[in-house]
């Protein structure tokens, strides 16, 4: 039998072994029905020898989420505790917040709708929205007045005025995806506008395809055996993998994690580059250097023309693997523009010494070295330009394609690296075939700019996209009032609308703001299956209901059936299956997989029933793999999907877009704020938003968790000692922190690991105006995009810009206001 991380290599997989598992599977199948779980789930492990079955402690309901999967402990119908799987290297604690989750005091309970939308019909009291009050209706009224205002607006101006992009981490679950569900609806019902890229990686996945041909960002990274093994200098640049792995898309395996440890173990030279100290700095012990902010294109310029000029670079592999190079190098002498690009130069931009800028590309030059790059520095105006510039510069040092050697884009993001097994994989419900004249999607950065301008036209990847006329959002699986930048602007394009329908659990800012509110359950309280590990797609997890619905919550499959029914296609959305015949299907389709790559699985209704979940075999091959390798081995037979096939350093598909603010190489540009822009004269002090470390996003806001981070019962903000000094604030005090577009509190929290004349606040808080549905009010609990600014990063990508942004802070004066950020509104 396989324990643990124990590799299997692929010519053990004999037929005779295959059909003597699936003879024992069928022998264990007759003994189901008499054997109790965990006995169970002990045969089926005894009749598998290819993989490990039997994992968990079986002392509770197993399910997941997104920081990880454990065992529910339910007392009395009420989940009271969770106990991670036992096999979890780096178990998460925001998994305790579960029972938080479930039982938390602002859990919506009924179908809500705001009372002036309730007594005056769509449009009405728009003003009011996030002060209004709230009236209790029957789940029967709540959907006649969704399907009647769906009606309504595709009869009168068509799907393009109903914005069903409906974006955010929706809960973990391969059926019930809200996003999916939502749009599956909508497709039956005439189409809607959708949205295309997303907030995470905006610019990156615009302009990496034009560069290496895919988007990098969500694909498999050489994986970490290999860097472990090979990589002799690992460079982390706005990279903070400890904070970030803690959860995944799916359910985290935690294996990146495991792998920053034993770089660590090894001793292999790491260096950090971030205007903060995080907390992976702390944990590798690396060598820090923080530039000012937003700075880091010119730095990797100020490298790269070191590299050239000293010939360090690597002409062979930029002549064989690369396009446009020659085209690149007047920008970088300067022969172009008459700014030669030397690491004086960057220097002078970035505030790190042109002396350590040499020393970086030498050590870069000399060493087998992997770059592995956050996607924050891509948050921010012209965010296109730190990813084309860092492969830019790996294609300079010529290590793409070998052991230990180039760049990567996710390995801070669900365990990028974590070796892939070889089993099955699990496919969600779909959303079905947009109807026919659906409206092109928008950039999703770009919501309120729609709303606000219809009949604007503007640039998006090559092409025009003209904003429709915007009548409704229906929010499903998201939280726009955390999301979004520039809160006050994203307020007056929301009292702008018809109509704004949210499916959530709790009375969230998005909630808040909203006309009517559809009660949902947590994960915790339905059916479902998911996949553990994003990149590795090693484990199949059940994911069991722990208890009953709270209230008159429903599940979102349940809530868009019963507005189905309302619009006549309930039967087309629901293929007339329950939810449990639903996800055996996706089981049943997985297994067949399985079963072709000679792994073979249990009945569904045997692994259901033994409360325990799947760990497939990691071929030895799969150990080993090492990306672009193929297209280094032979690049004619293995072209990227680039134009010329190879990487381009100069795009001639991008030089015919003709954009003034995306060149057709990686450029350093201004942006129109940072320390040396005029704002800067008024707003001194430069934004770093950040990951937060006890929540995702804005989840976990409102559970205890909350505790060990708030300052002053606000969201923190972190402040060098002579900053903080210079404005008469200690540590612990409230702060205002503000600019032209708005005023937030937080709690200081002073300290020398961050850069002087840079602040960080994480994004998440739950927003909360001290003038509700106004305009400029004081956010009382510190809701970063209240202060960032709404511009697409360029017309290339449109990507958002919320990781900058220059403030002021200063030491709030008078009786602090209470903070109702997790308050239940009138009515409800």
């Amino acid at each position: 039998m396989i324990k643990d991380n124990q590799q299997i290599n692929e010519p053990a997989w004999s037929r005779r072994r295959f059909l003597k598992g699936a003879a024992a599977i069928g022998g264990v199948s007759l003994m189901s029905t008499l054997l109790p779980k965990t006995a169970l789930a002990k045969a089926i492990e005894q009749a598998l020898p290819q993989f490990i079955y039997t994992k968990t402690a079986q002392d509770g309901i197993l399910t997941s989420a997104h920081w990880g999967a454990f065992q529910a402990v339910v007392k009395n119908g009420k989940m009271v505790d969770v106990v991670p799987v036992v096999d979890d290297p780096y178990p998460n604690e925001l998994i305790k917040m579960a029972p938080y989750q479930v039982h938390a005091k602002n859990r919506i309970k009924y179908p809500m709708v705001r009372k002036s939308y309730l007594e005056g019909g769509p449009g009405a009291g728009k003003e009011k929205r996030g002060s209004d009050e709230w009236v209790r209706v029957s789940w029967d009224k709540a959907n006649q007045l969704v399907a009647n205002e769906i009606t309504r607006l595709q009869t009168k101006y068509g799907p393009s005025s109903i914005y069903a992009g409906s974006y955010g981490w929706k809960s973990t679950g391969m059926f019930h995806n809200s996003r999916t569900l939502l749009q599956r609806l909508m497709n039956l019902n005439g189409g809607f506008l959708g949205y295309a890229g997303d907030y995470s990686t905006g610019a990156a996945q615009m302009i990496m395809p034009h560069v290496m041909g895919s988007m990098e960002v969500y694909e498999q990274q050489t994986t970490w055996p290999v860097i472990i093994e090979s990589s002799e200098l690992v460079v982390l640049w706005g990279f903070n993998a400890m904070v970030t792995l803690k959860n995944a898309w799916n359910v985290p395996d935690h294996e990146g994690q495991v792998g920053l440890q034993a770089l660590k173990e090894k001793g292999t030279r790491v260096i950090a580059i971030d205007p903060v100290r995080n907390e992976t700095v702390d944990f590798m012990d690396a060598e820090w250097i923080a530039p000012r902010p937003y700075t880091d294109v010119a730095m990797m310029l100020g490298i790269a023309h070191t590299l050239y000029t000293e010939e360090l670079y690597d002409k062979e592999f930029l002549e064989h693997y690369t396009k446009g190079f020659d085209k690149f190098v007047p920008y970088l002498t300067g022969e172009s523009d008459g700014t030669p690009k030397t690491a004086e130069w960057a220097a002078e931009i970035s505030g790190i010494d042109a002396k350590t800028i040499k020393m970086l590309a030498h050590e870069f030059a000399k060493n087998r070295t992997m770059l592995m790059a956050g996607w924050g520095m891509q948050r921010q105006q012209h965010g296109e330009q730190p990813h084309w510039m860092m492969v830019t510069l790996a294609a300079m040092l010529g290590q793409i394609g070998l052991p230990g050697g180039g760049f990567g884009f996710s390995y801070h993001y669900s365990s990028g690296g974590s070796p892939t097994a070889k089993g099955g994989i699990i496919s969600g419900i779909n959303a079905g075939k947009a109807p026919k004249g659906s409206p092109a999607p928008i950039p999703v950065a770009r919501i309120a700019e729609a709303i606000l301008e219809p009949g604007k036209t503007i640039q998006f990847n090559g092409k025009s996209v003209t904003y429709p006329e915007i009548k409704m959002v229906y929010v499903a699986g998201g939280n726009p009032f955390h999301q979004h930048q520039d809160t006050n602007n994203l307020l007056k394009a929301w009292q702008t609308l018809d109509t704004i329908i949210v499916n959530e659990p709790y009375w969230t800012a998005s909630a808040k703001h909203a006309d009517i509110v559809l009660p949902t359950t947590t994960s915790y309280e339905r059916n479902d299956i998911d996949m553990g590990g994003d990149y590795s797609q090693r484990y199949v997890f059940p994911m069991h209901k722990a208890v009953e619905p709270q209230f008159e919550s429903k599940s979102d499959f349940d809530i868009f059936s019963g507005i189905a029914e309302k619009l006549g296609v309930k039967a087309a959305f629901t293929e007339n299956k329950t939810e449990m015949q639903w996800i055996k299907g996706m089981y049943d389709e997985m297994a067949k997989q399985a079963r072709a790559n000679r792994v073979p699985l249990p009945p569904f209704s045997m692994f259901w029933e033994a409360n325990d979940y799947i760990t497939f075999p990691i071929p030895d091959t799969n150990q080993k793999w090492i990306r672009h390798a193929d297209f280094r081995e032979n690049p004619l037979l293995n072209p990227l999907g680039t134009p010329s096939g190879r990487i381009e350093i100069y795009s001639d598909t991008v030089e015919k877009m003709g954009y003034a603010d995306c060149a057709p190489h990686a450029k350093w540009y201004e942006p129109k704020e940072w320390y040396k822009a005029d704002i800067a004269k008024k707003y001194p002090l430069s934004l770093n938003t950040a990951h937060p470390t006890n929540r995702l996003h804005s989840q976990l806001d409102n559970t205890p968790l909350r505790d060990k981070y708030a300052v002053a019962n606000r969201e923190a903000i972190l402040i060098n000692a002579s900053d903080a000094k210079a404005r008469g604030i200690a540590d612990g005090d409230l702060v205002r922190a503000f600019n032209d577009r708005g005023q937030i509190l937080v709690g200081a929290k002073i300290s020398d690991a961050i850069r002087p004349g840079v602040i960080r606040v994480s994004e998440g808080a739950w927003y909360d105006s001290a003038t509700p549905g106004k305009e400029g009010g004081l956010c009382r609990n510190g809701c970063i995009n209240v202060l960032t600014f709404d511009v697409g990063s360029s017309q290339l990508a449109q990507g958002n810009c919320g990781h900058m942004a220059q403030l002021e802070i200063e030491k709030y004066q008078g009786k602090a206001p209470e903070n109702t950020a997790h308050a239940v509104p009138r009515g409800a």
